[in-house]
């Protein structure tokens, strides 16, 4: 049965770049027609209790930035496990259920349909015999499906595309991370150093060999990584870690990207980043996504604190989207300067969540438009 297509329920912001061009020359901090028009997503109650999701059959992230029109930025990624777990419920509840997730971890969440973060109950990796199983299991390098499908690629994003083209860089720890959990990260990194070290060195070399395979056949314009290793206090780990275990890794994957022109670097990252933003500039990543602002302040600090080495990516309150129209309008206009100056797009600082009045969520995108994308545009002069 084919699918129903969507309908965009906004106009596209008018403009005389194309979405590619415009990405391109934002982050460079060059002149452009228009702010590149991008958000991050919603949470999955969203699409149950916005009607203007529901009322329109939309359901997923994906559906939803080609229904409010927005600019495009997809990414061609490599595979990390590989294979993955096979997903199991182990035991339930009335309440909660236990499974063995795809990465293998032992986890409890609840059965109601809320997103939220499930309890760890057991770790992937224990010990370094665990690793040295998982690894010879799920980390070869030679498996066969590890190569990409070069003309596969080539057809979905052919080389006069008019958007930008990503190429994913995986993660050096906070994949790790998964594997051990924060607690048994903590431990690990003391007790078993050499195998969190390896561990970090598999998701390289992998990362490595996919580049090698993919740089010289598809001109991308940016690299975007995961790394959530920080929260609202800061790291997850040392900074002597960071810098001496992970910062070489990202060194040597941003030199073979700078090699095939690709500049652009983003690492998704929630919490407090500004520690880490010191060592993600020494090895080479550039830019920080999605930029919480409730755990490393207003962007606009910290665009004034590193200059132009450095880019973000987000840095809109979620929270104030949830408050009211006055402040929604002061926020952008506090954040209007540096969007002017180029290395900035503002979005949502995070995934959009429910207790947001879709209708003010409207008005936010409705604003960003008449701040950010009209005529005239960088500034606000003559806004109303």
């Amino acid at each position: 049965m084919t699918a129903k297509p969507i309908i965009p329920f906004l106009p596209k912001w008018p403009g005389t770049m194309t979405e590619r061009e415009r990405f391109r020359r934002q982050m460079h901090r060059e002149p452009v027609d228009r702010c590149f028009n991008m958000e991050f997503g919603y949470w999955d109650d969203n699409f149950r209790e916005w009607a203007l999701f529901r009322d329109h059959g939309i359901t997923n992230n994906e559906d939803a930035d080609v229904f409010l029109n927005f600019d495009r930025a997809p990414t061609v990624n490599a595979h990390w496990m590989h294979p993955y777990f096979k997903e199991e419920e182990v035991s339930r509840t009335a309440t909660t259920r236990i499974l063995r997730n795809s990465e293998g971890l032992l986890a409890e969440e609840p059965i109601t349909g809320h997103s939220s973060i499930p309890h760890y109950i057991e770790p992937t990796i224990k010990s370094p015999g665990d690793w040295a199983r998982v690894k010879a299991e799920r980390f070869d390098r030679q498996h066969p499906d590890r190569k990409p499908d070069l003309a596969a690629i080539q057809r979905q994003h052919p080389a006069d595309r008019d958007y930008p083209l990503g190429v994913g860089i995986g993660s050096m720890i906070g994949k790790v991370r998964n594997l051990l959990t924060v607690e048994g990260l903590a431990y690990a990194t003391y007790d078993y150093p050499e195998m969190v070290e390896d561990m970090v060195e598999t998701n390289c070399v992998l990362i490595e060999d996919f580049l090698d395979a993919v740089l010289p056949h598809v001109a991308f314009d940016f690299a975007a990584g995961w790394e959530d290793i920080c929260y609202n206090a800061g790291p997850l780990v040392s900074l002597n870690f960071f810098r001496d275990v992970v910062v070489p890794r990202y060194q040597r994957i941003t030199a073979k990207l700078r090699d095939h022109g690709v500049v652009i670097t983003w690492i998704d990252c929630d919490g407090d980043v500004r520690p880490l933003i010191p060592h993600f500039l020494a090895g080479g990543i550039n830019t920080m996504f999605p930029w919480e602002v409730n755990g490393s302040g207003a962007p606009g600090d910290s665009l004034d604190r590193w200059g132009p080495e450095l880019r973000i990516m987000g840095g809109v309150d979620k929270m104030i989207l949830g408050l009211n129209r006055p402040e929604i309008r002061e926020l952008l206009e506090s954040l209007a300067p540096h969007v002017a100056r180029g290395g900035f797009i503002p979005f949502c600082d995070h995934r959009c969540p429910p207790n947001v009045d879709p209708d003010d969520y409207l008005y936010y995108l409705d604003l960003k438009q008449k701040m950010f994308g009209l005529a005239g545009w960088p500034g606000l002069t003559n806004q109303s």
